[in-house]
C-alpha cells in the first residue's frame, strides 16, 4: 500500500499528500480512529493491488460523518476498481453508524471530482488557497455522499 501511495505522491496532482509514506505510517494510520475506521483493498486474480480505500473521523467534521480517501494503482483506474472499493466502503459506514461521507479534493484533480462525482457525491463547499505540506497552494472541493 505504501509503494501504491508513494507512486500517486511522486507523480503529484492528485493527493493532497506531497511525502513519501512508509509501512509505519500506514501502520499508525491504520490505528487511529479505533473502531469507527475502515479499510478496504482490492486486488486482482494474483493478489497485486489494485487500489485501497479508507474511511474514517477528522476533527473538522460531526460525528455523523466520515472522511473517506481513494487510492487505485497508476494504470488501474476506469476498471471497476473504485466502484467495488466504494461499495464495501458504504457499508462500512453504515455499520460504524455514519450518516454521511465527506470527500476533500484537490480542485486540479480532475479524475477525482469525476469519480465522486459518479459515486452520487454532492459538493458542498469548498476550501481556497490551501498550502500543501510542499509549499504549494490549491484550493480543495468539498463533496458528500449522504448515506
Amino acid at each position: 500500500m505504501a509503494d501504491l501511495l508513494n507512486e500517486i505522491i511522486t507523480i503529484g496532482g492528485t493527493t493532497a499528500m506531497t511525502n513519501p509514506v512508509n509501512y509505519t505510517d500506514l501502520a499508525r494510520w491504520m490505528d487511529e480512529g479505533s473502531d469507527r475506521v475502515a479499510w478496504h483493498v482490492a486486488e486482482d486474480n494474483s493478489s497485486a493491488l489494485l487500489g485501497f480505500q479508507w474511511i474514517g473521523p477528522h476533527p473538522d467534521l460531526p460525528t455523523d460523518a466520515c472522511d473517506i480517501a481513494t487510492f487505485a494503482a497508476i494504470g488501474k483506474t476506469g476498471i471497476g476498481v473504485g466502484s467495488a472499493l466504494f461499495e464495501t466502503t458504504k457499508s462500512a459506514a453504515r455499520r460504524l453508524g455514519y450518516k454521511w461521507i465527506n470527500a476533500n479534493i484537490r480542485a486540479d484533480n480532475t479524475g477525482g471530482l469525476t469519480y465522486y462525482q459518479s459515486r452520487g457525491f454532492e459538493d458542498y463547499g469548498r476550501k481556497t488557497d490551501v498550502t500543501l505540506d510542499n509549499g504549494q497552494t490549491v484550493d480543495k472541493v468539498l463533496k458528500r455522499f449522504d448515506l
